[in-house]
């Protein structure tokens, strides 16, 4: 036994002072004279032996009065098997607070529950200053100690987070923690969580310092299945107004159960277009298909909604439509068709921009700006021109070369040699319509003509066009059109950022027919279609920022995300063409505001020129989660790890009391002093009622 205050034990001297009253008398005996004494009542005698054991009763029980008061000032304690002989490290407390601790059991969140847990665990820990909370956020606040008022005052704060976190992670941080408060310290970690399989992480890679004792408290739900939204997808790329397209939605059953007919309901601009349902086998996948159109051109605000019990937070899946985007299209020529082939298919199409200028009077500047850049019967690229066109496709800029009957083959060469494209030959004789050759037909599993086919459509083209090749290359490349003979006559290749669409004929009749066959159309859209910048249908919160294709965003504007019950500026960066928006952590928001799954506007001066939708980690809706007694077995081997059946017994805090705890004693000490003050009272009543003549 110990005492937290020694020095009180000096308050022991005092029980001299009982010594002294009860055998030193000093009052002085007087002596008393009566004239007649035959008066006087006989009185009944006492033995002296027995007044004096009773004296000697009310001294000792004033003795032991004082003696358990002054050791219950002391504080007497008894030392905890483990933290004998060894400094005082951190008492660390990790709170899960991502979207799964959404679950609920007995009416509750399983987030209050354990809240609820945490602070009677506080309760043990009141006298100490040495506790340390972490939740998903990591943020500042985690690098600090405090007491546990502190703490108490931080969970009234705490919400659900967007994000989830490794056990290895979280452990890091800790140690972290913990390290620099007393790199020698005896540490207990405590871990209130679901621990999701999903986002644990791999337990086998957890060593845990012999230094440290970690608490697997589980906050387990009630066994629940749960359907979310895994992606989804249009099978035209390109929405425009006024035409029909399919919205193809994977939905997952995390559960044990099959889910059969499930309702999804698809939402355009709040208003409810479309049906579907789908049947889900146990953790298993379904798609759904909506059809559905859009009246008008612009951004739409999409959602897919479901109601699947008990789990709710994933039961929305929000995403964004941008109707008729235009595309636009730069043509610079140097020898342009007669029949300008190019300006017909791009200029009379809403969904185009289209500009044309001679190469030898345009704007770089809109070269930049371009999705896509046709260069038709140029000659040579050199100077200013070259180094235009390669800082367009080095930011993600997409160029179709149409090469024209004067072609310069050096010129050509340095020009698509640093991009693998070799061995440029351009053959200077005049086309002779004998030696025109017949194209092959299109590849239908070529990326690029997915979905420009009917089933099987393109097997059956009566006629192909034909073409006098003007140039010849090699290199890494993908054939989309090639001759007979098996020589390339269109291809794509990756230059920067961006494309090289490289054709082997002008567009002239005296080249061939292919700029006047039906295969032309399709094959010039589908390129455009490609070349459009359009952002992606939606993203997710753990990806921690959005990337949005923005050629025209000034480089010192502010940006703010806002939608109904949130506005904030985000960390913001512009490359290139490119904005980057890093999303911030809800620690990082003001009281009361919740980064929450949504439509979010773009602003720029109070202007709205975008909207994107965030939703929910996929990684939290997996509800499969690792029982006590699979922790037990993946911990088997570290004695260091104690994991305890359930929250709700109270089995950790009385187990932590009892190995962890220093035990007090004053209390008992508190009312032995009170016992014997009663026991004191009682005597000299006794006493007193004794000395009474019979």
């Amino acid at each position: 036994m110990q005492f937290l205050y020694p020095n009180v034990l000096w308050g022991l001297l005092a029980l001299a002072i009982p010594l002294i009253v009860h055998f030193f008398n000093f009052r002085r005996t007087r002596k008393v004279y009566f004239s007649n004494v035959a008066l006087l009542r006989s009185v009944d005698t006492r033995i002296s032996a027995f007044r004096r054991l009773k004296h000697l009763l009310v001294m000792l029980a004033r003795m032991l009065f004082i003696a358990c008061l002054v050791l219950a000032f002391a504080q007497p304690v008894k030392k905890a098997i483990e933290n004998r002989d060894l400094p005082r490290g951190i008492n660390g407390i990790y709170l899960d607070n991502s979207q799964s601790m959404q679950n609920t059991r007995e009416n509750r969140r399983l987030l209050d529950l354990a809240v609820i847990r945490i602070d009677e665990l506080l309760s043990l820990l009141d006298r100490t200053s040495n506790i340390q909370l972490s939740t998903n956020e990591f943020d500042g606040q985690d690098q600090f100690v405090s007491s546990a008022g502190q703490v108490r005052d931080r969970l009234t704060t705490v919400t659900f987070s967007e994000t989830g976190r490794s056990l290895a992670q979280v452990y890091k941080r800790q140690r972290s923690v913990a390290h620099k408060h007393n790199p020698s310290g005896r540490n207990h970690f405590f871990w209130f969580s679901d621990f999701q399989k999903s986002t644990a992480g791999n337990l086998a890679d957890l060593p845990v310092d012999t230094n440290d004792v970690v608490h697997l408290i589980p906050v387990t739900g009630k066994a629940a299945r749960n359907v979310f939204v895994d992606s989804l997808w249009l099978n035209v790329p390109f929405v425009r107004e006024m035409q029909n397209n399919v919205l193809s939605v994977k939905v997952f059953n995390s559960g044990n159960q099959a889910v059969e007919k499930l309702p999804l309901k698809l939402y355009v601009d709040d208003v409810q277009i479309s049906t579907s349902s789908v049947d889900l086998p146990p953790n298993a996948y379904g798609t759904a298909k909506f059809n559905f159109t859009v009246n008008s051109r612009g951004l739409h605000k999409g959602r897919v909604s479901f109601d699947d019990q008990p789990v709710t937070f994933d039961n929305d899946y929000y995403f964004t439509l941008n109707a008729s985007p235009a595309i636009r299209i730069l043509h610079l020529y140097g020898q342009r068709s007669e029949q300008n082939y190019i300006g017909k298919i791009f200029a009379n199409d809403s969904l185009f921009a289209y500009k044309a200028y001679s190469i030898d009077n345009f704007n770089p500047g809109e070269v930049q700006n371009a999705d896509l850049v046709v260069l038709e019967g140029i000659s040579a690229l050199d100077g200013e021109r070259r180094a235009v066109m390669e800082t367009f496709l080095n930011q993600g800029g997409n160029m179709a070369l149409i090469p024209s009957a004067q072609v310069s083959q050096v010129s050509l060469q340095e020009f698509l040699g640093p991009f693998g494209i070799r061995n440029v030959q351009a053959d200077n004789h005049v086309p002779n319509p004998e030696a025109m050759q017949e194209m092959a037909g299109p590849e239908g599993q070529s990326p690029f003509f997915e979905d420009v086919f009917e089933k099987g459509s393109h097997s059956r083209l009566m006629s192909l066009p034909k073409v006098y090749p003007k140039i010849r290359w090699e290199g890494v490349a993908e054939p989309i059109l090639t001759l007979k003979n098996g020589k390339p006559f269109l291809t794509r290749t990756r230059a920067g950022e961006g494309n090289i669409y490289l054709f082997a004929s002008p567009l002239t009749r005296d080249y061939g027919n292919f700029a006047e066959h039906a295969l032309y159309v399709p094959v010039l859209f589908r390129m455009a279609y490609l070349s459009g910048k359009t952002d992606r249908l939606a993203y997710n919160f753990s990806e921690g920022h959005v990337q949005l294709y923005m050629p025209e965003a000034p480089k010192n504007a502010v940006y703010k995300l806002k939608n109904k019950n949130l506005e904030l500026i985000p960390v913001q960066t512009l490359r290139g063409k490119t904005l980057i928006l890093t999303l911030p952590k809800s620690s990082e928001l003001q009281n009361n505001q919740l980064l929450g799954s949504g439509i979010y506007e773009l602003e720029i001066n109070g202007k709205a020129v975008k909207s994107l939708a965030l939703n929910h980690s996929r990684t939290e809706s997996y509800m499969d989660t690792w029982s006590a007694e699979e922790l037990r077995e993946a911990f088997a081997a570290q004695g260091n790890v104690k994991v305890y059946d359930d929250v709700q017994d109270g089995q950790f805090i009385e187990a932590f009391r009892a190995s962890s705890i220093d035990k007090p004693y004053w209390k008992y000490f508190v009312m032995a002093a009170l016992f014997f003050l009663l026991a004191e009272i009682l005597l000299g009543r006794l006493l007193r009622a004794g000395n009474k003549p019979a």
